[in-house]
């Protein structure tokens, strides 16, 4: 395999354990709350079924969100929220009112994301670790400190960069979708 394949596919798995590392943990969690209150039957009939629900949500909301107008909002190279809150604004420069209003919405949604993303690591540890109460009840004692443990070497690692996470977290991430697949 010459040279730039191989980078390729280093920087391909990475990108999938930084990238949607996110995407497949919420599996862990998006089951446990389906089936763990007993409302659903746990049969295989309802696991696909749920399983194809969780697909089409995703792949939906890719879909319509991200393809027809997340990837349509360039303001000069730059995307995301505040890309699309100043073209959305530079639309309506002549209404001062709506520009305030499309302001407070961009924050809103601002303030969303980081809450996600301060919030989503936790869940996402917290909900995997869990999983070893299934195991043995014995854990249960184990799972707060064991997450916080986590989450303190993830953020002591964190400071590589996300090329020295990609490269932990791609290939655990590329099992976890095969064997989930």
């Amino acid at each position: 395999m010459s040279s730039n394949k191989s980078s390729l596919m280093a920087l391909t798995v990475g990108a999938i354990g930084v990238v949607y590392g996110d995407i497949g943990t919420s599996v862990l969690y998006a089951l446990k709350e389906v089936f763990g209150s007993g409302h659903v039957a746990f049969t295989p009939e309802n696991i696909y079924g749920i399983l194809s629900i969780f697909f089409w949500t995703l792949t939906t909301i890719v879909s319509v969100k991200y393809v027809t107008l997340v990837l349509r909002a360039d303001n000069h190279g730059e995307g995301g929220l505040v890309a699309m809150l100043a073209l959305a604004s530079q639309s309506v420069k002549d209404k001062p009112q709506l520009r305030k209003v499309l302001l407070m919405v961009g924050i809103f949604g601002t303030c969303l994301f980081y809450g996600d993303g301060v919030i989503t690591p936790a869940i996402s540890v917290l909900s995997a670790v869990e999983g070893l109460e299934i195991v043995s009840p014995a854990f249960t004692k184990a799972v707060i400190p064991l997450t916080l443990l986590i989450l303190f070497a993830l953020f002591v690692v964190q400071k590589r960069g996300t090329t020295g996470i990609g490269k932990f977290f791609g290939p655990i991430t590329l099992v976890w979708f095969a064997a989930i697949a």
